[in-house]
């Protein structure tokens, strides 16, 4: 197998770890029915957002280095769209996620009932909403 070749079997793991990762959370944070069960999820969601993360920063990277390997790429539209699009994301990923995510936590922390908070499930609603524009823009482009 070629480096080329390596590098796009990378490149395609790190796209079935990441994405994949990201369209799981809303479904881990839409099953809570009780506190014990959101903390639960919550903490789940945090290990899952790593492989998001780890999967995310390796297909940037591994994209860009195979465009440096090939720069026709760099005129190729196919291309340059999932570029800006991970670029224009990024304000919803690393700003608004984490601030629900950690909203959700100090809810749900401080809670002490058994039923999940009302303030707790429109947080959730609103992150997933987030994460909803999150993933569209990938979809308008390919559907």
């Amino acid at each position: 197998m070629s480096m080329y070749g390596l590098l796009i079997l990378v490149h395609i793991v790190a796209a079935v770890a990441g994405l994949g990762a990201s369209f799981a959370m809303p479904v881990v944070m839409k099953i809570p029915e009780t506190s014990h069960q959101a903390k639960f999820s919550l903490e789940l969601s945090k290990k899952i957002e790593t492989f998001a993360k780890i999967g995310s920063i390796v297909l940037l990277i591994t994209g860009l280095i195979m465009g440096i390997m090939n720069p026709y790429l760099f005129k190729a539209g196919w291309y340059i769209a999932p570029i800006v699009i991970y670029i224009g994301v990024q304000f919803i990923v690393a700003g608004i996620m984490p601030k629900k995510v950690k909203q959700m936590a100090e809810i749900i922390h401080s809670h002490k009932g058994d039923d999940v908070p009302e303030s707790q499930e429109k947080t959730n609603k609103h992150l997933k909403h987030s994460i909803t524009l999150y993933k569209s823009p990938p979809m308008i482009l390919f559907s």
